[in-house]
């Protein structure tokens, strides 16, 4: 979501006639897009505003600008804390900015600001869908700095996705806190099935993914769309967060267990070949060796196709922090963290290694380290050499070899070569 902003604050940036500068130090604004979702990004964040200092103080007409989460409704105390910050903004609130900018070159901002698509967008690109989140997840601060679910219409999402398709964009990334909330908050009640089905009609685009779900607003209606469109990707974003309903309980995540085994379930059945994702959280205040046991048994269980997990880290101003006691060490939620990794890299490996000397259907990205790069429709991160170019295209390849984390492979030539949809 963060990088969605920044494209987008650029993109208004250069209408008003500024181009992007490699260096800061070359650079007469200089924006800053903040996470604080846990405080190790929180603390990157203050890092690099120090560096900004010096910057300002060579230049002090420089702008200097600090979007994002880091911004509360109110920004008095960061305003103490960082004096040569010119411009606070909560994230999606770009006016400030524009305003001071096109104070300084004198004109209208409004009037030279249209549409926020990215100028030069990749391959790929992310399209914000709907902002903010209703849930109230004990550990979590984002309702606090993003606010309310606020969904947008269907026709102005598609305008955007057809004007991000005629600069060649291939693929598409659909955002949210809650991805699968979408539409609950608008007049006539669409949902992402709807959105799906809409943008499943742009000439151009081949690929849609979208994140993050949450189990809640799963709905079988949006299982069987994506099981349905051809361009819908069957790769699903499916946090789980704990597997024991006690821990479950104290996050508020308002699912049991058996209520997202029978989700994952039901989505496995629509859809046999489809990539399932997870997060976890370890070392929740409270969590003890069994119930952490619960949460390896359920990922043992499931075999997700990918698992993020964290250590859990207290969040100022959350209910965790106000009402529940952080009491497990660093060490022992790095030994959590590390036994949920060590258990999914096994998994991944079992995956990935039934996927060799399949045919798959990759989106090419770009090259890397003298070898082009690309993603299944399920995700899986796919290397093959060719002199030829290919980026933006979709190529068959061979897979050849496979690592817990990605796949190696070559081209496929012979032109008769056909991918069902689904088989990789």
């Amino acid at each position: 979501m963060n990088s969605a902003d920044s494209d987008r604050m650029g993109a208004a940036l250069e209408q008003l006639g500024i181009q992007p500068v490699d260096k800061p130090a070359d650079a007469d604004v200089i924006v800053l897009n903040s996470c604080v979702v846990r405080q190790g990004a929180e603390d990157k964040v203050v890092s690099n505003l120090a560096w900004m200092a010096p910057l300002k103080k060579e230049q002090p007409q420089r702008i200097v600008a600090l979007m994002g989460c880091m911004v509360g409704p109110k920004s008095d105390d960061l305003a103490r804390r960082f004096p040569y910050v010119d411009v606070f903004m909560r994230p999606q609130q770009f006016e400030p900015l524009l305003e001071m900018v096109g104070e300084r070159l004198g004109v209208d901002w409004e009037g030279c600001v249209g549409p926020l698509t990215p100028n030069r967008p990749d391959v790929t690109c992310h399209v914000p869908i709907i902002h903010g989140c209703d849930l109230m997840c004990t550990f979590c601060i984002i309702p606090y700095r993003r606010g309310r679910q606020v969904s947008r219409p269907i026709s102005e999402v598609a305008l955007e996705v057809e004007t991000l398709a005629s600069k060649g964009v291939k693929e598409v990334t659909l955002l949210g806190q809650t991805v699968d909330a979408y539409g609950h908050d608008l007049p006539d009640k669409p949902n992402l099935a709807h959105l799906f089905a809409r943008l499943n009609e742009i000439d151009g685009i081949e690929r849609i993914r979208f994140l993050t779900s949450h189990p809640k607003f799963m709905t079988q209606e949006i299982i069987q769309a994506v099981a349905d469109l051809p361009k819908v990707c069957e790769h699903i974003n499916l946090p789980v967060q704990a597997g024991d309903d006690g821990i479950l309980d104290e996050m508020h995540r308002k699912y049991s267990r058996a209520e997202y085994v029978d989700l994952v379930g039901r989505i496995r059945d629509a859809m046999p070949k489809v990539a399932l994702n997870t997060d976890i959280i370890v070392g929740f205040p409270g969590e003890t060796e069994e119930q952490f046991q619960q949460t390896l048994d359920l990922l043992a269980e499931l075999k997700m196709d990918k698992v993020h997990c964290a250590a859990y880290s207290t969040r100022p101003g959350t209910i965790a922090s106000r009402t529940m006691d952080d009491a497990h060490s660093e060490e022992e939620k790095t030994s959590r963290r590390q036994r949920v990794d060590r258990l999914q890299e096994g998994i991944q490996t079992e995956i990935n290694a039934r996927l060799v000397g399949r045919y798959m259907e990759i989106l090419v990205e770009g090259r890397r380290r003298g070898k082009w790069q690309g993603r299944t429709r399920s995700h899986k991160l796919v290397f093959f050499e060719d002199e030829a170019y290919h980026q933006g295209e979709l190529v068959t390849v061979k897979i050849e070899r496979s690592s817990p984390w990605s796949l190696q492979g070559s081209l496929a030539v012979e032109a008769k070569l056909q991918i069902l949809r689904g088989d990789d």
